[in-house]
């Protein structure tokens, strides 16, 4: 029987966090995303010193890598030209959120 769960992701490479930052700063979205990464792996880090998991750190790389994989798809949405003035804001559908 394993201690763990057979769904669980495997962790990413030690380097992985390193590589990605570098991929982030090289990126045209440098401005943004390089801060929103810093700040991101900085929560994760102190979560982890508090619960002795890396768990928390391991989230943030799998997250930041799930956007930059996205990122060309989303560009090319945003390039079509695609007209989303028909759609309904969803804080409108659902209320303001807390």
């Amino acid at each position: 029987m394993s201690a763990q769960p057979e769904e669980a992701p495997a962790p990413p490479a030690p380097a992985a966090a390193a590589r990605l930052l570098a991929r982030l700063r090289a990126d045209r979205r440098a401005d943004t995303w390089v801060p929103a990464f810093e700040r991101d792996w900085a929560k994760a880090l102190e979560d982890s010193r508090h619960s002795y998991s890396l768990t928390p750190l391991h989230d943030v790389v799998r997250g930041w890598q799930l956007r930059v994989a996205a990122a060309p798809a989303v560009d090319a949405y945003m390039d079509s030209g695609r007209d989303e003035t028909g759609f309904v804001d969803l804080d409108d559908v659902l209320g303001a959120r807390r």
